[in-house]
């Protein structure tokens, strides 16, 4: 092995770390997002390099009474998502429980619990953020979760580091979790009260990682590689969660494993969103063989997709408002080629002003 091969080789085993069985390399995640963490992009994520890519939130309810279009979300790329990592959220225990029972059989191999959801209608409900405020309830559903799945599945949870800024409780919601068994913990360095304004605090995510020994992963604005190396080296943290820097941008993932910055072509972008339309469009629409919603529906849910990929493109905007008004694939394919063949990087739009245009906040539920 050459001197070049070994140096390598020792960081890529420095960088890994594993949540139970299963290895996590490189350590950069995709994050649960809503409408964005399907099968079709995580698959992408896996593709271009990411360690892990868990699904978006699953309600454990809708599991439990068997919802169809709830069991939908359980469809994973068997091959390529390895290890399949599922999120639920919900706030009690046997019906947690008896969701993770159902996700195992499924084959997830990594259940996360979202501790973390600031939405009104998940907290209501005793889930997402509110579990942050009942640490021992927090406890005891991961575990009675572990208990219900056994040692092959491990059971993960995302918080956010407080309900506001008077209750920056978690290093007590870490030691709480791992004590119940928690095979790792990713904090979005946020309290609940922010939701997705302001900026995250990194400096707790390293003092979470100082308090407790199983694997925390970081998350909060990270919009960039950059961004993603800069707070791991900062907090020493175990893993990164992308979640911003990944829409419309796969290509981070590459990146981030190679170590090369990525320029994509204007033909590897289009081919890829398209790809990635036609798989959308797929997912949406069938289930082992069942006719679920209808094309227009599919398409709607795409939009976002494409406001996302044509950042950073001449012309966007007019693209953008283009695209609401389409709602077959081959009204969609025929756009964005024409788009593709008279556009061109627009360096305006890697300005601060253009960047508030684009709005990534439903992809956070």
């Amino acid at each position: 092995m050459s001197g070049l091969l070994f140096l390598i080789t020792c960081f890529a085993i420095y960088l890994m770390f594993y949540i139970g069985p299963y290895r996590i390399n490189p350590p950069y995640l995709l994050a649960p997002m809503a409408g964005v963490s399907e099968m079709p992009f995580r698959v992408l994520a896996f593709e271009y390099g990411a360690g892990l890519a868990t699904t978006e939130l699953i309600s454990a309810k809708g599991l439990h009474h068997r919802n169809k279009r709830t069991e939908q979300y359980l469809t994973f790329n068997k091959e390529k998502e390895q290890p399949y990592s599922l999120q639920l959220f919900g706030g009690e225990e046997d019906i947690m429980a008896n969701a993770a029972v159902l996700a195992a059989e499924a084959g997830a191999q990594i259940i996360d619990v979202n501790m973390g959801c600031p939405v009104k209608k998940v907290t209501k409900t005793g889930a997402g953020s509110a579990l942050l405020c009942d640490l021992k309830r927090a406890h005891d559903l991961i575990k009675t979760m572990r208990k219900a799945v056994g040692d092959k599945v491990s059971i993960t949870a995302k918080i956010r580091s407080g309900w506001d800024t008077h209750q920056l409780n978690f290093i007590d919601m870490g030691k709480a979790l791992e004590d119940a068994g928690c095979a790792a913990l990713a904090m979005h360095a946020r309290t609940r009260a922010q939701g997705y304004s302001g900026k995250a605090n990194w400096d707790l995510i390293g003092e979470l990682k100082n308090a407790v020994k199983m694997p925390i992963i970081g998350n909060g604005d990270v919009v960039t590689a950059d961004d993603a190396k800069r707070m791991k080296n900062y907090t020493n943290c175990d893993g990164v969660m992308i979640g911003r820097g990944a829409l419309g941008n796969p290509w981070i993932f590459k990146e981030l494993k190679t170590g090369i910055r990525q320029n994509p072509s204007l033909q590897e972008k289009q081919n890829l969103i398209l790809r990635h339309l036609e798989a959308h469009l797929n997912f949406h629409q069938t289930l082992n063989g069942f006719h679920l919603v209808s094309e227009l529906k599919a398409i709607r849910s795409f939009r976002s997709h494409l406001v996302w990929y044509s950042k950073g493109l001449q012309g966007a905007s007019t693209f953008r408002e283009q695209i609401m008004h389409l709602d077959t694939f081959e009204s969609v394919k025929s756009s964005l080629i024409q788009f593709f063949n008279t556009t061109r990087l627009d360096s305006y739009a890697f300005s601060s002003e253009a960047e508030e245009a684009i709005d990534y906040r439903q992809a956070f539920g």
